[in-house]
């Protein structure tokens, strides 16, 4: 009993030293801790850039609806393209779009190097596929082809009115 009972005063001796070393270093122990955190953090941050949150996200890719949702008509009338496909567009003729906004049925006539490749519209595969892209300058060219009738016609009213 003796022995054991030397064990327990040598353990609680070594303890209440080592509790009065950590109240004396505490304060000094927290004030480097805090110190060299805040120099380690920013000394990581200089060296590894990839970890600011000031880098852009990359944006995510548009199907064709989501696309046409923000032009006039969900993009009747508008030439909307892949974006991996090169002078071939479509030009949406109709929308058949389901509840959620983002998924349904596409058709358009299809025009390579802005010229229509065929007459009737057909159904455009690949809708749902984040690829799709908005074509502006075909859409402008279709604007000034329907103010041109218009001024053509204006100016044969004019010539039959001179003759």
């Amino acid at each position: 009993m003796g022995g054991g009972s030397l064990l327990t005063k040598r353990a609680a001796a070594a303890t209440n030293q080592t509790l009065s070393l950590f109240k004396r270093l505490s304060p000094f122990t927290i004030l480097l801790k805090t110190l060299t955190t805040s120099s380690s953090s920013s000394a990581a941050s200089a060296q590894n850039p990839k970890h600011e949150t000031s880098m852009p996200k990359r944006r995510k890719k548009k199907n064709l609806f989501e696309v046409a949702q923000f032009l006039p008509q969900w993009g009747i009338g508008y030439h909307l393209a892949k974006s991996h496909w090169a002078n071939v567009s479509y030009e949406i003729t109709k929308i058949n779009l389901y509840k959620d906004g983002r998924h349904g049925k596409a058709w358009g006539i299809a025009h390579k190097d802005g010229l229509p490749i065929a007459d009737a519209p057909k159904k455009i595969s690949g809708v749902h596929k984040r690829c799709w892209k908005y074509i502006p300058s075909l859409a402008k060219s279709i604007e000034s082809k329907k103010s041109s009738p218009k001024s053509t016609e204006a100016a044969a009213k004019t010539e039959v009115q001179a003759a």
